[in-house]
């Protein structure tokens, strides 16, 4: 975000509060608050069913400044679409503001799983939205059981990690792709490993006509088994080890706006974490699942850089 200046950012009010009840550490709200540094207009807010909608509007107390509300896990998709609508036909009447952005949020259970439907039909006719997807890679609302973003090896409490299985046995959805593939105008993935990156691709998102899409990769430090002040350090190896890619995909066309110079491997990024420790355990070391991570890694980055016309490096 070349010449936004970070402290005009920081002080901006921000549309959630910090008298909230999230998890010391947790992702989520660090995400949210850089998104909505990228915004600048109104905003009206729909959130799934998740931990960020209980922590914040735990009744009757709610940490929101804006009109915030809270839907059921499944239907986030058709709610913003809803009040989207609602919306331009109170503009046409002269009865609303035009300049109004309408933002949904989801975590990976509300959004790649139970939502879905609801989001691709969203994406499909054409409503003018944002949504954000807080991913933590599993269903951390109702006891940390593994979700169609949780990647291979994982362990859950629904898939753990013992004598009958060393965790999540499938890969990870591409839930970025599947978005790009309803052919909307803006699709974006980032993380915390850059602010600045987040925030941009937020506002991009925003102002972009039509349906847009953000993926936000944010860990939870209860499911990874990390310190809460490791926060932008895992992040950080996410990205360096290619395991979360930082990109957008504007109009069709791929830019890949971090390419990891000094990259890691997928092992150290999974050491950083409890979720795969059973990976590491002396005596019974699957290290057989860690190069199969790295060679998921290598396969799909390649499949990126030839989408961004760019070669394998």
């Amino acid at each position: 975000m070349a010449g936004v200046n970070i402290k005009e950012l920081v002080s901006k009010k921000n549309p959630m509060t910090e008298g909230h009840r999230m998890c010391p550490g947790c992702g989520a709200p660090t995400a949210l608050r850089q998104a909505f540094m990228g915004i600048d207009s109104p905003v009206v807010v729909v959130g799934a069913t998740g931990c960020l909608e209980v922590s914040t509007t735990v009744y009757p107390y709610s940490a929101w400044r804006v009109p915030f509300m809270h839907v059921a896990f499944e239907n986030a998709g058709a709610a913003i679409s809803g009040v989207e609508a609602a919306h331009k036909v109170l503009s046409r009447r002269g009865l609303a503001r035009a300049d109004i952005k309408f933002v949904a949020f989801g975590g990976d259970g509300g959004t790649y799983d139970i939502g879905l439907q609801s989001l691709s039909g969203a994406l499909e006719r054409g409503h003018d939205f944002t949504y954000i997807c807080y991913n933590n890679q599993g269903y951390m609302n109702t006891g940390a059981q593994r979700s169609g973003a949780t990647p291979r090896g994982a362990s859950a409490t629904t898939s753990p990690a013992g004598s009958a299985i060393p965790g999540k046995l499938q890969r990870a959805k591409n839930l970025t792709e599947i978005a790009v593939a309803h052919d909307i105008p803006y699709v974006a993935q980032t993380t915390l490993h850059n602010p600045a990156d987040l925030i941009a691709k937020v506002k991009r998102a925003v102002e972009t006509p039509g349906p847009a899409f953000v993926n936000i990769l944010v860990p939870c430090q209860l499911f990874w088994k990390i310190e809460a002040a490791d926060q932008a350090k895992i992040c950080r190896l996410a990205t360096d080890s290619r395991f979360w890619p930082i990109y957008e995909v504007a109009d069709g066309e791929y830019s890949l706006s971090y390419d990891p110079h000094a990259r890691v491997g997928a092992e150290d990024f999974l050491r950083a974490q409890g979720r795969y420790s059973h990976l590491f355990k002396k005596g019974r070391e699957r290290m057989d699942l860690v190069e199969q991570a790295q060679n998921d890694i290598e396969a799909e980055w390649g499949k990126l850089l030839k989408k961004c016309g760019r070669a394998l490096s």
